[in-house]
């Protein structure tokens, strides 16, 4: 018989097994207990205080990530902890993260221009039902009578079962709607005025959505806020490998997000005042991993080579499908996956900015924890997959926090540290943007070598303030940006080598990424014509410290733009125009994968990419 234990995790009673893990144990508890690494001891999202009991010994991973003095202290990883008897553990999160920042297009943002057809229409009709039992005729009959030849003749089980009291309750008088000619609702009255949409852009780190009239193409509400998965890994391969050959565990992941998206829904009809039952179109992009999840279906073939989804087209499907209880009336419309983790964002992102029809030769970078690269115009695409990693968005970083009040977004190095924080409080992290800005102040200052080294060569150059920054963890260096009395947690804020070798990572993979279409379709810079920032994160870093340090190209400035989250404008684009929607089927088609792993230089083009100051 396995022994069991007691814990006490967060005010909450528990019984496991002796030796079982503890993040795991509180993840089954659905205690709030984050896991950005994936559990592979890579960040402190898991971090835990052992108030008493006890359990193994402290791992490298410990060490690493919490320091000698936070180990002696008690901290733990709670994926590197196995209990072995009685205990109590305090959660202690990293970094609290109320406030995130989540961008959104423009508030109020319509449809420029005249209203395309979204697919969706709504009949005024007149209908009686049979009189005389010698007619030989049905309700159904009676209302398709007046309604066009073109439409559907035979609705589904959940529109027939509407069919008696629709054609009753109002003498007759009611709205039919269809969609591409199929009858998706019946309703008795008049009410063609409500005719409502929605698109949702899920990825890895937040989840945005966007309520529109589809009739006048006006938006009516934002919402949004971070990806709930995120607490069983930060990264796609993270969250692929909690749920990998474990159904229960992706149903797991698939109720989460499917919560996320019915709250969300009713958020923003509560915000416009409709009923969510008018909502009849919903298109949902999102990276192969998010689209797999959101539809139940397995991920764990697509984290293995050669990375193959289950399906590359676009799918309509009925909201009792998926189950999205809240829209019972609604179309569910996926766009089509181009390769590997290359998903239906990326087709997104290429509809709202025109990459396809361009004369010109111009490139997409969508800076995230998944990121992607497009390049090419209207004869030829290529896309890359550039996973970054959490990194630039405060994942695994030793004091890294999303960009919520408290972060430092902005550093400035003199002979002095100046830092700017989100909501102008004492800091209790840095963000993504932050990381960034110091990186390359650390640079210029001379804190940081080309090689990406904290000052050794150039250290005795330094001011005294800035050597004074300097400081050791066990064997890991930090450079200091705020103290202990500067910061708001009574911690002091540093930036380890680790944390820099991390960001090389990120930002190389991204600046790689871009440099080798670049060399498969023979593009030099000075023949790129343009290249379009997207995604929320990219809103918020500084361009000269991005090129700075080479996540981006050395551009002229004003070849450089950022249009906001693309992926969600191209789903926006494509809920209001069926034959937008129905092209995304042609760019996913003749778009071009490169899979980087295949090309041998890529090896070398990484390496280099990963420098801050090339070669």
């Amino acid at each position: 018989m396995p022994q069991m234990v007691t814990l006490k995790i967060a005010g909450k009673t528990v019984q496991a097994e002796r030796g079982d893990n503890l993040l795991q144990i509180a993840q089954s508890a659905r205690l709030d207990m984050t896991a950005t690494c994936g559990a592979r001891g890579r960040c402190r999202s898991c971090r835990v205080r052992l108030v008493r009991g006890k359990i193994n010994p402290p791992t490298l991973q410990d060490r690493v990530q919490l320091g000698v003095e936070g180990v002696r202290e008690g901290f733990r990883l709670g994926c590197q902890t196995q209990i072995l008897e009685d205990s109590e553990f305090e959660i202690a999160p990293a970094k609290e993260e109320a406030g995130h920042q989540i961008f959104f297009n423009d508030d109020g943002q319509s449809y420029s221009g005249a209203i395309p057809a979204s697919g969706i229409e709504k009949h005024l009709i007149k209908a009686q039902a049979p009189l005389d039992e010698h007619d030989m005729s049905s309700d159904l009959e009676e209302i398709l009578k007046p309604l066009p030849q073109n439409i559907n003749r035979i609705p589904s089980l959940r529109v027939l079962r509407k069919v008696p009291n629709a054609l009753r309750d109002q003498n007759g008088d009611l709205t039919v709607t269809t969609f591409n000619d199929e009858i998706i609702d019946l309703e008795a009255g008049d009410t063609t005025e409500h005719k409502y949409g929605m698109a949702f852009d899920i990825g890895t780190t937040s989840v945005v959505g966007s309520l529109m009239d589809l009739t006048t193409g006006e938006k009516l509400a934002n919402v949004g806020g971070l990806n709930p998965q995120a607490v069983y890994g930060g990264d796609l391969m993270s969250r692929i490998a909690f749920a990998q050959f474990d159904d229960k565990k992706l149903q797991l992941l698939r109720g989460i997000i499917l919560k996320a998206i019915n709250d969300y829904i009713k958020d923003a009809c509560k915000e416009a005042g409709i009923e969510a039952k008018y909502i009849y179109k919903i298109i949902v992009v999102g990276n192969t991993c998010m689209h797999h999840v959101f539809l139940g279906l397995d991920t764990s073939n697509v984290g293995l080579a050669p990375y193959a989804p289950i399906i590359r087209k676009g799918l309509v499907l009925e909201a009792a499908d998926i189950p999205l209880k809240s829209t019972p009336n609604a179309k569910i419309c996926l766009l089509p996956i181009i390769a590997g983790f290359v998903g239906a964002d990326t087709v997104g992102t290429i509809i709202a900015s025109r990459l396809h029809e361009s004369e010109e030769i111009r490139a997409l970078v969508d800076i995230g924890t998944n990121g992607e690269v497009v390049m090419g115009n209207r004869d030829q695409l290529f896309t890359c997959s550039a996973p970054a990693g959490p990194a630039l968005e405060g994942g695994e970083i030793t004091h890294g926090m999303r960009g919520a009040a408290g972060a430092i977004e902005r550093v400035e190095i003199g002979e002095g540290i100046s830092c700017q924080v989100i909501g102008n409080a004492p800091p209790l992290g840095i963000c993504g943007s932050g990381l960034i800005d110091a990186v390359a102040q650390m640079l210029d200052s001379g804190v940081l070598e080309k090689d990406g080294r904290l000052a050794r060569k150039s250290f005795d150059n330094l001011p005294a303030k800035l050597k004074a920054r300097f400081t050791i963890d066990g064997k890991i260096r930090q450079f200091i940006l705020a103290t202990e009395q500067e910061s708001g947690h009574g911690e002091a804020i540093c930036l380890s080598q680790l944390d820099i070798r991390a960001l090389q990572l990120a930002k190389g993979a991204i600046f790689a990424g871009l440099r080798m279409l670049q060399k498969v379709m023979d593009v030099p810079d000075e023949k790129l014509e343009e290249v379009f920032l997207c995604g929320g994160f990219g809103n918020f870093i500084n361009l000269e410290s991005a090129i700075r340090i080479r996540l981006l190209p050395d551009l002229d400035r004003e070849k450089i733009s950022y249009i906001g989250n693309a992926a969600l404008i191209g789903a926006e684009m494509t809920l209001l125009s069926e034959e937008e929607r129905n092209g995304a089927e042609s760019i996913a088609e003749r778009i071009e994968h490169v899979a980087l792993a295949t090309h041998l230089e890529f090896q070398h083009i990484f390496i280099d990419a990963c420098r801050f100051d090339g070669v």
